[in-house]
């Protein structure tokens, strides 16, 4: 495991103050936060509520040493697990804890993971092609670059990050193979686009880049079972919370909270349900943003948005 100083692990934890004040009305008992990063919103929430316990997951290693360190100063109110998102049940179940009182998703990349060069998540430094959040697992950016088939390729980019020239780029991309670095990786991307597109919407690998990394760490393909995971393990008046930083994120957060709030129901809409449908949350929060001063203050904050329910 990662021996990093948290003095070194720099992060900003976006709308810090916002999140914290979601679990004030919780009831008492543990709140999960299922991607800790830095452990800025663990120890605000711990700060902020004596009555409630934690415990932070995270499966990049220095985030786990991070915030073992940060966090030891609450003693046993907080544990830390590396483990994903996704086995939420599985560590709760190792702990004993059946209930909880909440949880908390901030989702994306945290800023140490951008600016440690030699973890391969930025085109602005040139590294070899990683991108793995668990820095254990066996599928890394140079295998989605190096061995993905033209088609898929294109797909990812285009499904992932809204790339609208997703069939060029693979197709520089698959042209130019073996790629073994970011930089090379970068030159490729932005020499597959018009001129024209390279001026405006910034760096031209940014939705590039976005797209290998969600494919590398299958983010979107566990979100929406642990979002149902988190709730199933809610009491009643417990709280979920997700910061979603790109579109394909809300859009997935956006239907999974509908599906919990109307209890799968398709009935008409204005009509009575008909088809036994049962509600297993409200929405607190639609699309929240970061403030103006925060933005200003974290420019990474600007396209993050918090979506909240609570069971019932």
């Amino acid at each position: 495991m990662s021996t990093m100083s948290p003095a070194k692990f720099v992060h900003v934890p976006v709308m810090l103050d916002e999140v914290s004040a979601l679990f004030d009305s919780v009831p008492p008992g543990v709140v999960v936060d299922a991607t800790a990063g830095g452990a800025g919103h663990s120890a605000s929430i711990l700060e902020a509520h004596p009555d409630l316990t934690l415990v932070a997951i995270d499966q990049d290693p220095a985030a786990v040493a991070v915030a073992e360190e940060r966090l030891g100063r609450f003693g046993d109110r907080a544990l830390v697990r590396r483990s994903r998102f996704d086995r939420i049940d599985e560590v709760l179940d190792e702990l004993g804890v059946d209930r909880i009182s909440g949880a908390l998703f901030d989702l994306g990349v945290s800023s140490h993971q951008f600016d440690t060069p030699e973890r391969g998540f930025s085109y602005r430094s040139d590294a070899p092609l990683d991108m793995r959040m668990d820095t254990d697992a066996p599928r890394s950016a140079h295998h989605v670059v190096n061995e993905t088939p033209v088609d898929e390729l294109a797909s990812i980019l285009r499904n992932l990050a809204d790339e609208r020239f997703a069939a060029r780029i693979a197709r520089a991309i698959v042209s130019s193979r073996p790629i073994e670095s970011t930089g090379q990786l970068a030159e490729i991307i932005a020499a597959a686009i018009p001129a024209p597109a390279r001026r405006r919407g910034g760096h031209p690998a940014k939705r590039t880049f976005q797209a290998i990394r969600i494919a590398v760490n299958s983010e979107l393909d566990l979100l929406a079972g642990s979002l149902r995971a988190a709730v199933g393990r809610c009491r009643s008046g417990g709280r979920v919370a997700v910061l979603s930083y790109h579109s394909g994120e809300d859009r997935i957060v956006k239907a999974e909270f509908r599906a919990l709030a109307t209890g799968g129901c398709e009935c008409p809409v204005g009509l009575p349900c008909g088809c036994g449908a049962i509600p297993l949350v409200r929405s607190v929060r639609c699309a929240s943003s970061p403030s103006s001063a925060e933005v200003e203050r974290n420019p990474r904050s600007a396209s993050a948005r918090l979506r909240v329910v609570e069971v019932l």
